[in-house]
């Protein structure tokens, strides 16, 4: 039945106008993650999302995360499990780049990094280097999650970023598909420049090609697990502007992801000024 009725569709889109097509097609609800609204604060988005449940997520991201650690399956983001490794080859090629400038030695924060997903994509990479310190910054339940379960001589984590930093003392920071769940996000970017980091590299930040900021709600499906909940756009030439003082920037790249509204994910690579 399934294979007939993709059949059925297909012959009708072979026969409805392009011009209707693209009609019925606005009138259709967006598949898939989509992002909807645009919202005056952080509350008002909230009491607008449906919001989601923390142990359930925290569980399923555990039981795909200890999966991939024990070699039982090959990659996992958001407690979904891959066939293959979602490589961001440009993380990847400017976290080995900045393994050379440190004599093949890699210490990196990866804030928000959840029980290592980063990591564990690039662990097979990662074993040729001299020396790895990963240190992920997280929320209490995932820190109590990782250290039970995940920590050892490679991988931490914690709970704050000064203590991380304190204890660490990480060259550089990995920020990935995290500034746009933050109520505040420029206030985490500005302790992010205030600690002179290295580096700095950023990846599936969604940024519009014009206009404000804009607060929205993003809505996700069932089948990863049904929840909305806020989700900012960043204007992109404000976002990059943030660090043109203190930091230069070596590389832009088109990141995982796409919205059903006119802006891009994009990461970047960022090195301190004078560094050199």
């Amino acid at each position: 039945m399934k294979d007939i009725n993709e059949k059925l569709y297909q012959l009708f889109l072979s026969c409805v106008p392009p011009i209707l097509m693209r009609l019925l097609r606005s009138k259709m609800p967006p598949k898939g993650v989509h992002w909807i609204g645009d919202y005056g604060s952080w509350e008002e988005a909230r009491q607008a999302s449906k919001g989601y449940d923390d142990g359930l997520i925290l569980e399923r991201i555990k039981t795909g995360a200890l999966k991939v650690k024990k070699g039982e399956a090959v990659a996992e983001r958001d407690g979904v499990l891959f066939d293959e490794v979602q490589y961001s080859w440009p993380v990847l090629a400017g976290l080995m780049w900045i393994a050379v400038q440190s004599r093949g030695e890699l210490n990196l924060l990866d804030f928000g990094g959840s029980l290592g997903t980063s990591y564990f994509q690039a662990r097979s990479f990662l074993q040729a280097l001299s020396k790895v310190r990963w240190s992920i910054v997280e929320q209490k339940q995932f820190v109590e999650v990782g250290k039970k379960y995940f920590e050892d001589h490679e991988l931490r984590f914690y709970e704050d970023l000064g203590t991380c930093v304190k204890e660490q003392s990480p060259k550089a920071i990995l920020i990935s598909s995290v500034l746009s769940y933050l109520q505040n996000p420029y206030e985490l970017l500005d302790k992010v420049i205030s600690y002179n980091f290295d580096f700095i590299i950023l990846d599936r930040t969604p940024l519009l090609l014009d206009g404000r900021d804009r607060l929205t709600v993003q809505v996700v499906p069932p089948e990863i697990y049904p929840s909305s909940y806020p989700s900012w756009f960043f204007n992109k030439n404000d976002f990059y502007n943030l660090f043109n003082e203190k930091y230069d920037l070596m590389a832009k790249f088109e990141s995982i992801g796409k919205a059903n509204i006119n802006a891009i994910f994009e990461g970047c690579i960022l090195r301190r000024k004078k560094l050199l």
